[in-house]
């Protein structure tokens, strides 16, 4: 992420507009490509002799502020270490008390200093792996421009230019009094992706559907705190590449804007997915997991009675929203019933789920337990008609038998229809 020293913005009024880069910009390109290729090479060096070659690729004033900004994302791709023959504090403090002893004798007899021979004698206190030598290379190891480059994480020039997008969006968000964001024509499986970033990055946020496939999220950010908190303001942009894997969104952050001693002023930034940002995140938002894989299949080659609807709607249960993988729907009386499955590759807090559930949504709905789930759920009744544990994967027929059941319609499974 981008320091506020690095932000590069432009005001048209009360509104901040980030200076985003064009991946197709050849001028810009080049300089991507100088660094990375700078930064492949410093692979073993010192970080103060990357630092010396940076120098002559950044320009001072505000033309070097893209290049240092690339660099700024580049750093953060590295690995340094400080690598030194003996501990170098220990060696300092040795080093340093015999210089002085020495350098006051040598000067009453009149003697230059000799640094070789401070060493050479200091090596002593060390015993057999002590060395002039390796106390020279001790000495000074551990500071910033001593370190060591051990590994770079290599970034293709579009992905480099890509991420500063993002990364000076996320800046900007850092100054946030509120978000207001709409999301639209997405699947549940990325609604319940972005409702758990937010969980994930304790942000405080209320989500209102807006329309059949509408959801409006308004989000305070760190300035609209009692003690406004960076890393409040951290979570908060941290949360932006989540939703940047959105087909269709927008959003309009609040800021207070400061202008170095000037008082803070308020200002507007919008984004919205035409502005073509992409996320440096993997995205997880479509993966639809095994067990539900297999339960669509099966469904789709029988006929009970009922029809499966795969992306159901969230449904909102008191302050939250629940995301179900499918919904039920019995095709003579209409009666629904929500499925939601749970295996190893979701974990969340069974009890407190299945009792909001039971709250707003009784006999309306369906927990599918997989075995490899080791949580709260051997506390739950397992004669609950609303609770389905299954091993491998969940079988459509005993689906069918409890949505019957908590439908109210019969306590057998139904025969197949013709």
């Amino acid at each position: 992420m981008l320091t506020g020293k690095l932000v590069r913005v432009r005001h048209r009024k009360n509104q901040v507009i980030p200076l985003y880069v064009s991946p197709h910009d050849t001028a810009v390109r080049l300089v991507a490509e100088q660094l990375i290729t700078l930064y492949r090479q410093s692979v073993g060096r010192r970080r103060g002799q990357l630092e010396e070659e940076l120098a002559d690729l950044i320009p001072e004033g505000p033309q070097g502020l893209l290049p240092a900004g690339l660099a700024h994302l580049l750093e953060e791709r590295c690995t340094f270490e400080t690598t030194a023959p003996l501990p170098p504090e220990e060696v300092r403090a040795v080093v340093f008390a015999l210089a002085a002893q020495k350098r006051q004798q040598w000067a009453a007899a009149g003697l230059p200093f000799d640094r070789r021979t401070i060493l050479a004698e200091a090596a002593s206190h060390f015993g057999p792996l002590g060395t002039a030598e390796k106390l020279d290379q001790a000495l000074f190891a551990d500071l910033k421009c001593e370190q060591r480059i051990t590994s770079f994480e290599d970034i293709s020039v579009d992905r480099l230019l890509d991420r500063y997008n993002v990364a000076l969006a996320q800046a900007v968000l850092l100054r946030a009094v509120r978000l207001d964001v709409d999301i639209e024509g997405e699947t549940p499986a990325r609604f319940r992706q972005l409702f758990r970033a937010l969980k994930f990055h304790r942000l405080i946020a209320s989500i209102q559907a807006a329309g059949p496939d509408r959801y409006h999220l308004q989000v305070d950010g760190p300035l609209s705190l009692f003690s406004a908190t960076q890393k409040y303001g951290l979570q908060l942009a941290l949360f932006l590449p989540s939703l940047l894997h959105c087909r269709r969104f927008s959003l309009c952050a609040q800021l207070r804007w400061s202008y170095g001693n000037r008082a803070a002023r308020d200002k507007t930034f919008t984004l919205s997915s035409a502005d073509g940002l992409r996320s440096h995140l993997p995205d997880f938002g479509t993966y639809t997991p095994p067990e539900l894989e297999a339960f669509i299949q099966s469904f789709a080659n029988k006929n009970y009675g009922w029809s499966l609807q795969a992306e159901p709607l969230p449904l909102r249960l008191g302050e939250v929203l629940w995301v179900p993988d499918a919904r039920l729907v019995h095709r003579t009386t209409g009666r629904e019933v929500y499925l939601e499955f749970f295996g190893f590759w979701r974990k969340t807090d069974i009890v407190t789920h299945h009792a909001r559930l039971q709250q707003h949504l009784p006999g309306r709905f369906l927990l599918c337990l997989g075995e490899g789930l080791r949580l709260e759920a051997e506390t739950l009744n397992t004669d609950d008609p609303a609770i389905y544990r299954y091993k491998r994967f969940p079988l459509v027929e005993e689906v069918i038998r409890r949505a019957s059941r908590l439908a109210g319609l019969t306590d057998q499974a139904p025969d197949l229809l013709e």
